[in-house]
């Protein structure tokens, strides 16, 4: 941002405001003014757009993302700030690797991973997101019934979404994905990397995975 210095204060987290490592998995819920509501985590939020919009409409669900580019991460906290949202808080750091070794079993109701770094790459394929060991983590910390929402401009990233989904079907039920209602005409999600492709006229790919109970 121009002009002045991002305002994190009681949105943004790092690694800081965490339990040491040392401990072990803590339950982050404990952030939020009401940690009884339903929890759900963005991967990689970006600039904040999707968290600001879902948060908005959905005052009664907590919201935790997690972004590891310092430059985003500040943007968005600074942004939900002063829109004055109690209902969500972003994390500067690695997701899976949060998400592995710091979220406990059954307390997410949804995971969000929309337009994430294809790694295009056969090298860089192993820093993808969806792994099958990531995607065993995700399925333990969602509740029964709780979904991994993904959506992908790019169509080798999303065959290999496709792969996984195939190959770890029997933990799974793939479902159309359904828009959020926030959404504009012609969006599947609305974040800024959705519109961006959009005027670039690319094409996109969305499903849905519930956990299996």
């Amino acid at each position: 941002m121009r002009g002045r210095d991002p305002d994190v204060a009681g949105v943004g987290l790092d690694r800081d405001d965490l339990p040491p490592f040392e401990s072990g998995r803590f339950d982050p819920r404990t952030f939020f003014t009401h940690p009884d509501r339903p929890f759900e985590l963005e991967i990689g939020s970006g600039k904040g757009t999707f968290l600001l919009a879902e948060a908005s409409a959905n005052p009664e669900v907590n919201y935790f993302g997690i972004e590891h580019a310092g430059e985003f991460w500040r943007y968005a906290a600074d942004r939900l700030r002063r829109h004055g949202l109690a209902n969500v808080k972003v994390l500067w750091g690695d997701a899976v690797e949060f998400i592995r070794h710091r979220v406990p079993d059954g307390i997410v109701r949804t995971i969000h991973l929309y337009f994430s770094d294809p790694w295009p790459k056969s090298r860089h394929h192993k820093r993808r997101v969806l792994q099958d060991r990531s995607l065993a983590e995700f399925h333990r910390v969602l509740v029964p019934g709780g979904e991994l929402r993904l959506v992908t401009d790019h169509a080798e990233l999303w065959a290999w979404y496709e792969d996984h989904a195939a190959r770890h079907a029997s933990q799974w039920d793939r479902l159309e994905f359904s828009r959020p209602a926030h959404a504009s005409e012609g969006e599947l999600v609305g974040t800024n990397f959705e519109r961006k492709f959009r005027e670039e006229g690319r094409s996109f790919h969305a499903m849905t995975l519930r956990r299996r109970r």
